[in-house]
């Protein structure tokens, strides 16, 4: 059985309710969508056994497995995320949300896009998820969904949108993060999240 990687590296989760914590995240290839602002080539990778990537990943003093993308759905099964759980790893998943998740996913993190409808994530998470991440760019200020419409989750997350372009992936629209925290304010069910592992200055 072999994944396309686009990489592999262990650094510190940078956003979400995991902020912080020691993730070894594997970037597989591949994505259902093309939205402009991704900070990631996911066009290509290559083939790695899941062996291989055990072997690789085992270096690391860490237990936490982030499948991220590209779209990580397109490539993970159940048989996967069971191999890696049979070697003591917990593992969560960053996805768009077009597509359900493997079964054994200990920690979903979900961030839709607008090409992904209501009915969309009612279909693929009838029992919830972990995390919603809605990311706001200028002009998108609508987009958030009344939390009652959506799954359940232990936490509603908005978060507003740097750039793509890798010169200016640092650059952050201070109308963006004034609305997503004034909207806080005003939601109270709802949290901030921000990237701050662009700000740290680590992946």
């Amino acid at each position: 059985m072999e994944l396309k990687v686009r990489e592999i590296f262990h650094t510190l989760q940078g956003e979400g309710a995991r902020a912080g914590e020691s993730s070894i995240f594997i970037r597989l290839s591949k994505c259902n969508l093309n939205c402009w602002f991704c900070d990631t080539d996911w066009s290509f990778g290559v083939n790695r056994t899941l062996e291989s990537i055990l072997e690789e990943i085992s270096k690391f003093p860490c237990k936490w497995i982030v499948w991220t993308g590209g779209e990580p759905t397109i490539q993970l099964t159940e048989e996967v995320v069971t191999f890696f759980k049979t070697h003591g790893y917990k593992q969560a998943i960053e996805t768009n949300g077009t597509n359900p998740v493997p079964n054994g996913i200990d920690y979903i993190s979900c961030s839709p896009k607008d090409e992904v409808s209501l009915m969309d994530l009612q279909q693929n998470f009838p029992n919830g998820v972990n995390e919603w991440r809605y990311v706001l760019n200028v002009g998108q200020e609508g987009r958030i969904p009344l939390i009652e419409t959506i799954p359940p989750a232990q936490h509603y997350f908005i978060s507003p949108m740097f750039s793509g372009e890798k010169k200016k992936r640092m650059e952050l629209n201070p109308r963006i993060l004034k609305y997503c925290i004034n909207f806080v304010l005003r939601n109270p069910g709802w949290k901030l999240s921000v990237q701050q592992h662009k700000w740290w200055g680590i992946l």
